[in-house]
């Protein structure tokens, strides 16, 4: 069983919730911990703008053994309501991104024969959620990536990451709060703490907390079914 020990890790959207989490049981863990976000500050940080690019990042960030490709922004509400740009943001933060920093990094892993890549999608990349329609189809390029990258380098290990509510400031910063009862919020250091036991036993895929496997799995057998108690229980 591989150990993060020793590794170099490169952490984006490391500022908070499960990035922050991650980078703090990488380190623990003995692993050489690089953080990026855009407000970050300290040592062996980065602060920018994936958005704007990701070309400084990987340049400065080097040969890393492991990429935890964390950040990203929501969005909640009506589809035909979404302003003018915000799908193209939302792709663009999400998805462009973090696919361009992999580009650039993942060749040195393959040249090392060695190394681990980890996307952290949603459980909304496993299955639709309303008024999170674009917000859900990047978490399923993302899905949908991993699989497609772990048939090209099987050298190299892939790890998607579907977490359902954790407790973090995602939602605030989305602009839309999460308000329901059930399911309750869970601390980002139960995902940060699966993340890295995925990372070390090359697990493909977790879903935190763990339940959350059956109805995704439910929804690739029985969609029609799923589909109905979505609209019944939200």
């Amino acid at each position: 069983m591989p150990s993060v020990t020793g590794m170099r890790a490169l952490v984006t959207g490391a500022s908070s919730g499960i990035g922050a989490a991650t980078a703090d049981v990488l380190a623990a863990k003995g692993a050489t911990v690089l953080r990026t976000s855009r407000t970050i500050t300290g040592p062996s940080s980065y602060a920018c703008d994936l958005a704007s690019g990701t070309a400084g990042l990987a340049s400065w960030a080097g040969d890393v053994d492991l990429l935890v490709l964390n950040a990203g922004i929501g969005h909640a509400g009506p589809f035909a309501e979404m302003e003018p740009g915000k799908i193209a943001e939302l792709f663009t933060v999400n998805v462009v991104a973090q696919l361009e920093l992999a580009r650039a990094l993942l060749p040195g892993m393959i040249a090392r024969g060695r190394g681990h890549l980890v996307l952290v999608s949603s459980i909304a990349g496993a299955m639709g959620v309303a008024d999170e329609a674009v917000y859900s189809a990047t978490k399923a390029a993302l899905r949908a990536f991993a699989d497609a990258l772990r048939l090209e380098v099987p050298a190299i290990g892939v790890t998607v990451v579907h977490p359902g509510v954790i407790d973090t400031p995602f939602f605030d910063r989305r602009g839309t709060p999460y308000t329901r009862r059930r399911p309750r919020p869970i601390p980002a250091v139960a995902v940060a703490e699966a993340l890295v036991a995925a990372v070390e036993h090359r697990r493909a895929e977790i879903f935190v907390p763990s339940w959350l496997r059956f109805p995704a799995r439910l929804n690739g057998a029985l969609p029609a079914l799923v589909r109905v108690f979505q609209r019944r229980f939200g």
